[in-house]
């Protein structure tokens, strides 16, 4: 079909009518999600639209990733590894999204930010319960945290069951175990509500995985998935931190932390130390 004034004709089959059916925006609730977005600034400040946008866009991938870890969880507890890969390879593809988004924040400068940041009150991403809920089901497990959201009794309860459930790295050792890996007592009867710490017996275990492959290419295939899941997410973590002190410099947080150095700290966090650890011992 040829294009005439640079202008297409419709298919005669394109649906009109959409009083008895379902549309794409009744279906992606988009009057609800397009008028979501309200500034809070007086005068309204142009920019605030960019750094709301941001930030729900981004509660929006952490429920999908939330969404496929869960899944996840349930595949390793069920010996079904390669779904488990599956749900984590898509997780992987959505944290480049997440990190290269920081890119469209960090147009931003100082001096935009400023005139309207103070209306936000102690409104702040550390608030974030949706990315605790990553933290905690990966194995950065932090009580302490509970206490920012109790004002907020789903966030809470949410927070609350992935602080007490194990973490995806928990479920991945019992799978190990279950293989006839030898995983330490110790690691498989562990209090899963504290964050899993390095535990070097762990790495001979690893080291065999590693120096075995080809007998054991499952296992040495879901190793490299976590690796690349924790350095994804550390370059989101440090791309915060760049776009942070782009921003705002060395300032405290809205929501009370001190900002920059509080996220700083945060790059000293792991989820599966052992896999990293192991590198060194490989060859040896």
């Amino acid at each position: 079909m040829s294009v005439e004034k640079n202008t297409r004709k419709l298919d005669e089959g394109i649906v009109r009518d959409f009083s008895s059916r379902m549309s794409y925006a009744s279906y992606l609730q988009l009057p609800t999600l397009l008028s979501a977005q309200h500034p809070v600034s007086r005068p309204e400040h142009h920019d605030e639209m960019l750094f709301i946008i941001q930030h729900q866009t981004t509660e929006l991938w952490l429920k999908l990733v939330l969404h496929e870890l869960r899944s996840t969880a349930a595949w390793l507890r069920d010996d079904d590894l390669g779904s488990a890969l599956k749900g984590i390879a898509r997780v992987k593809h959505i944290q480049k999204t997440l990190t290269e988004q920081w890119s469209v924040l960090a147009t931003l400068t100082p001096t935009e930010y400023s005139q309207f940041r103070g209306f936000l009150g102690h409104a702040s991403g550390f608030q974030s319960s949706q990315y605790r809920a990553v933290e905690f089901i990966l194995g950065n497990k932090n009580g302490k945290m509970l206490s920012v959201f109790e004002s907020d009794p789903e966030a809470h309860a949410m927070l609350e069951q992935l602080l007490n459930a194990p973490s995806i790295y928990d479920e991945f050792l019992a799978y190990l175990a279950r293989q006839g890996f030898d995983v330490p007592e110790s690691v498989l009867k562990r209090d899963v509500a504290q964050a899993h710490e390095f535990t070097p017996e762990l790495v001979p275990l690893f080291k065999h995985i590693y120096e075995n492959a080809a007998d054991n290419w499952a296992a040495y295939e879901a190793c490299e998935e976590l690796v690349d899941l924790e350095d994804n997410f550390q370059l989101w973590r440090f791309r915060h931190l760049r776009t942070v002190q782009r921003t705002i410099g060395m300032k405290s947080g809205t929501g009370g932390s001190s900002g920059a150095a509080f996220l700083q700290k945060a790059l000293e966090l792991t989820f599966f130390p052992e896999l990293f650890a192991v590198r060194t011992e490989i060859g040896q």
